[in-house]
């Protein structure tokens, strides 16, 4: 029988405002404990995550053990963890979303044993609040209460430790109940864990941290900042449209001074902006952090600045921002903090002599960010001498009014500074990837593939999918050694004269049952995160590169999209979707299928399915293949010229394709060469993701999981229009039709690449595509803008992408709507899949900047150890594409690399260039227009650099103890740098042996002195299913050609 109570709630919402409920409370006789202890499992109903057996006792945190020292409680050494829904509540409550999605994670972690009981549902546990009583006390009060009836439910079988940082309940709790220990949290560590050492540095860390926090607020110190504004008030001033809220950006370029506030919410829309708003010095940003959601009161214009247009430290290729460098713009200063968005954050402690000047008081270092837009954080620790070469892991604990800095705690040591495996661990950290081995629970629930137990396709499955084994030809087109082959392609003619083309996509849905451990694992990980020598996986590799992989010649299930074409104009006469059996005939690489769709059949040879047929067979096979490839380009360009009618665009990315050997060493690095089989390949997808779109919107108009790219800002336009114009081109904006038939006409024939930078440039205006829930938005907001689609999602590389496992299960969910059938699938509700949406896109930006850096870190890795003076690999071709008013910024077509070349020193001095180009620096100064910029010496002698100019650079890198290392470039002349003749044709071997030599040596040095342990790490590979190559970027061709199977992908969108 339930008992009904009354609970009063004030809720933050997503935009800042408290909301008061009142909810209806109702109280269980039972609900899950989650023991194997339990004396009635029906009646508890623990069909979910059990705690272990095999402990000595269960631990059940306290409120503010959960809150503060949470990071220490997901050791999975510490087992038997109950977390009482009272604890979880106040971690939701008081230390926001970041904080209890990291909870919630744990708790649905199969490799910790912790569980979560809904005390305040069941009960005999739930006790109201007394009047008068602090919250703080209730709650302490109430996991009591719960611990002794979970003792007792258990049938008094397992002591349970209840751990507080309440002196008093320890004293008034500790010895009230036999079988219920009630210590404190340090002591818990020192008598159950004593050897757990990391567990106890961890704990001390926060300890000191938070006693130092006391200590501070006790103290009268001078306000640094000014203090924050009530909750109340901030909400007010939002609503009356006095405060503006929005998400601070820092320009990591100009950390110290310059950060921006992206609106959001009811802001964008009520307060009239159509810019950022500015947040110009340390103090007007008043403690917030690169992320947080702040609220802005805006100064009178008198007060507004500008932009700065000088180069700063690390410049590079920024988005445009639309303001003239000079105008001033709307200019505010922080007044609240509504969300803080706090994480791990990497940091390099101070150097001896760097401690020694930060004063007597060594316990307390000020540690610098590896991030730029972070401030130093002040730890403390008596371990700072020993970290100092070392990349550490630091968390925020408060910023107080009263210090310049905030105040953090030390985590965990990455690796030393400058060491690959410490350097890559702390790009992942940086972008919050935790990715760690797949558990033994998720991999229990794989299927089964040995020689000694073959999977094979079920008498089932053969009954209610297509079988299309016999009756289609059907084959992939995938980089070369490309593992994960998650789509083919065939194409037919039908009997009536039509064609009928399809396209077949890995069920992995048929594997990956809805919330299953495995389930939960890739939606958590959202995406396979791809890095320049390795790459973690969504799912196990028995799905991704073996079952749910479409190889050839194997039985595989697939869900497929097929369309009935006109035999002649190619216009779509049906569509079916459905379930089925495929058996690939060819695992094609791309440069072989361009050279059948050339006519050289000499590549037969490279294809291991041709090569072993006798001549007869294998021309009748090569005639079939060359119609099947010869067919689809044809109807891939019918296409995309209808698509180009409405106005999608051809965009540029800065890629560069890494040429390997057989062993998968680096032969060359050169500019991405796209072929026409790869838009054959892309243009199919676009279509399957096109029409799949359509259908779940059609059936499921408020829950379907669609891609929008919105319109950019106009604003964002006018650097390539000044750039385009300094080429006598007109860029036409306007819409996505007149900007793709501007960017078609603007080319030099002298100059190929002006065109390939007015395209990169076009792209670097776009807003990012996004993943949303049609309940979320209104339809006109559905266009894809890139793509010139009006409905588009992804639902291609399910293997890769857990937005496209969504679309998959919305696709049966609508085939059985359909057919009048129960839909078998648990489908989101608007509300739970716009949160998903959120945390898909989040994890998205996260692997495109984690790939961003890793490829960075390698090109560094590839010029340090070089002399720029005398390397001549180090001496390459540069195109100005951008002009500053200290420099010019400067893009590399050989190696793909845009960076930041200074025409004016720190020391004033200004570069000048003889008669014969070559550069040095004198006295003088620089005068800056649109579209060029004069360096002219104190002696009278001038040179002009003008927007897409050839120049001659020297590449070197800027090492950083503290900070990634960044390329550096350097004008030595200014005129286009020529290769000698004899040069061209060994340029790439000797970038293969200089390159492999270099960049690679440490790693493989490594490997060796670890042959000894190679079985462990083999057999550790295969049990867990992570991928990483034996060389550097060795991956990165796969990258490059994954992206280009989703043209939205390789621009952005």
């Amino acid at each position: 029988m339930l008992q009904k109570r009354e609970k009063v709630l004030l809720l933050r919402t997503f935009q800042g405002r408290t909301l008061r409920i009142v909810r209806e409370h109702y109280l269980r006789p039972s609900v899950p404990c989650n023991s194997p202890l339990c004396p009635q499992p029906a009646a508890c109903r623990n069909d979910g995550k059990l705690l272990s057996a095999e402990v000595t006792h269960y631990v059940i945190p306290d409120w503010k053990v959960v809150q503060d020292y949470l990071e220490v409680l997901e050791f999975p050494e510490l087992k038997g963890v109950i977390f009482m829904q009272t604890a979880c509540q106040a971690v939701q409550h008081q230390r926001g979303r970041r904080q209890y999605n990291k909870l919630r994670n744990l708790l649905k972690d199969a490799r910790h044993d912790c569980v979560l009981f809904a005390n305040e549902f069941q009960q005999h546990c739930y006790l109201p609040r007394e009047k008068g009583e602090a919250m703080e006390k209730w709650q302490t009060r109430s996991i009591y209460n719960s611990a002794v009836w979970y003792y007792h439910h258990c049938e008094d079988r397992m002591p349970i430790v209840m751990v507080t940082e309440d002196e008093e309940a320890i004293q008034q709790y500790g010895s009230e109940t036999e079988g219920v220990f009630v210590i404190s949290f340090k002591n818990y560590l020192d008598n159950f864990w004593p050897d757990l050492k990391a567990a106890h540095e961890l704990c001390d860390s926060i300890l000191q941290s938070r006693r130092e926090r006391e200590t501070e607020s006790q103290e009268t110190h001078g306000k640094e900042y000014p203090e924050h504004l009530p909750l109340e008030v901030l909400e007010a001033g939002i609503k009356s449209g006095r405060y503006i809220q929005g998400i601070l950006n820092v320009n990591k370029h100009r950390a110290q001074i310059e950060a921006f506030v992206r609106l959001q919410g009811a802001s964008s829309k009520d307060s009239g902006l159509v810019s950022d708003i500015l947040i110009h010095g340390s103090k007007a940003r008043n403690r917030s952090i690169h992320g947080d959601v702040v609220v802005v009161e805006l100064l009178p214009k008198s007060e507004w600045k500008g932009r700065t247009a000088a180069l700063g430290e690390n410049d590079s290729d920024d988005k445009a921002s639309g303001e003239s460098p000079s105008e001033p713009m709307p200019t505010g200063r922080v007044v609240g903090i509504l969300q803080k968005n706090w994480r791990d954050y990497v940091v390099t402690f101070p150097s001896k002599e760097e401690v020694q000047s930060q004063g007597k008081n060594a316990q307390k270092i000020l540690v610098t960010p590896w991030d730029y837009r972070i401030p130093k954080i002040r730890i403390s620790t008596q371990q700072a001498e020993a970290l100092q070469d070392f990349r550490v892991v630091v968390r925020i604990d408060s910023w107080e009014a009263t210090s310049v800095y905030p105040n953090g705690h030390f985590v965990r040591v990455l690796g030393r500074i400058g060491d690959l495996e410490g350097e890559i661990a702390t790009i992942l950290v940086e972008n919050s990837i935790s990715v760690v081995p797949f558990s033994e629970a998720q991999m229990c629930e794989m299927p089964v593939n040995t020689p000694e137990n073959p999977w094979k396709v079920s008498p089932k499955e053969e009954q209610e999918r297509k079988d299309l084994r016999t009756t289609h030809l059907v084959f992939s087109i995938d980089p070369k050694g490309c593992e994960d082959v998650d789509d083919t392609l065939s194409v037919r003619t039908l009997n009536n004269g039509n064609l009928e083309l399809g396209v077949h996509i890995a069920d992995v849905t048929h594997f990956v049952a809805p919330n299953s451990y495995i389930d939960v694992e890739a939606r958590t990980r959202a995406t396979t995160y791809y890095l320049a020598d390795r790459r973690y996986d969504m799912l196990p590799s028995i799905l991704s590169a073996d079952l749910c992989s479409l190889l050839g010649g194997v039985d595989r299930y697939a869900v497929s999209v097929m369309w009935e074409l006109d035999k002649t104009s190619y216009e779509i006469k049906k569509v079916w979707y459905g379930r089925t059996i495929i058996r690939s005939a060819y695992k094609l690489f791309y440069e072989a299928a361009q050279e059948l769709l050339d006519g050289n059949f000499s590549i037969v040879d490279d294809i291991p399915e041709l090569k072993a047929l006798d001549k007869q067979s294998q021309q009748a096979k090569l005639e079939e293949l060359v119609w099947a490839i010869g067919k689809l380009t044809d109807v891939a360009r019918h296409i995309r010229a209808k698509r180009d009618r409405c106005g999608a665009l051809e965009l540029e990315g800065v890629e560069v394709r890494v040429q390997l050997d057989d062993k998968k060493n680096i032969h060359d690095l050169i500019p991405k060469q796209p072929l026409e089989v790869h838009e054959t390949v892309a243009e199919c997808m676009i279509l399957a993701n096109h029409w799949v779109a359509k259908k779940i919107w059609e059936s499921f108009p408020h829950q379907a999981l669609l891609r929008q790219h919105p319109p950019p800002h106009q604003e964002f336009f006018s650097e390539l229009r000044e750039c385009a114009k300094a080429k006598g081109f007109f860029i036409d904006t306007r819409s996505n039709k007149t900007l793709a038939d501007s960017l078609d006409s603007a080319n030099d024939p002298k100059d190929p690449l002006v065109n390939k930078l007015l395209r990169s440039m076009a792209t670097q205006a776009m807003s990012n595509a996004l993943y949303f829930s049609t309940g979320s938005c209104a339809e006109e907001e559905f266009h894809h803008y890139g793509l010139a689609l009006d409905k588009y999602t992804h639902f291609t590389s399910p293997i890769r992408r857990y937005s496209d496992i969504v679309v998959h299960r919305l696709l049966m969910a609508a085939i059985s709507k359909d057919k009048k059938m129960e839909i078998k699938e648990n489908l989101f509700s608007n509300k739970n899949l716009e949160e998903l949406c959120r945390h898909i896109n989040n994890r998205n930006r996260a692997a495109q900047r984690s790939q961003k850096q890793s490829t960075e870190l390698f090109q560094c890795m590839y010029f340090k150890d070089r002399d720029p003076e005398t390397e001549e690999r180090c001496i390459a071709d540069g195109v100005i594409y951008s002009i500053r008013t200290n420099g010019v910024l400067v893009f590399i077509p050989r190696f793909g690399i845009k960076g930041a070349a200074y025409l004016k020193s720190k020391d004033s001095l200004v570069i000048s260039c003889g008669p014969e180009g070559s550069s040095e620096w004198k006295p003088g100064s620089l005068q800056r227009s649109q579209n060029k910029i004069i360096s002219t010496t104190a002696g009278g002698q001038s040179v002009t650099f003008h927007l897409f100019d050839h120049v001659t650079v020297r590449i070197s890198v800027q090492a950083s103890r503290c900070h990634s290392d960044t390329i550096r470039l350097e004008i030595v002349s200014n005129k286009p740098y020529m290769i000698p003749n004899t040069e061209l044709c060994h340029q790439s071997s000797l970038l293969k042996s200089e390159l492999v030599k270099e960049v690679t040596r440490s790693v493989e040095e490594a490997q060796l002195a670890q042959e000894v342990k190679g079985k462990v790490i083999q057999e550790e590979h295969q049990e867990y299913c992570q991928t990483k190559g034996r060389s550097l970027y060795t991956l990165l061709e796969e990258i490059r050609d994954l992206a280009l199977l989703d043209v939205s992908d390789s621009c952005a969108m």
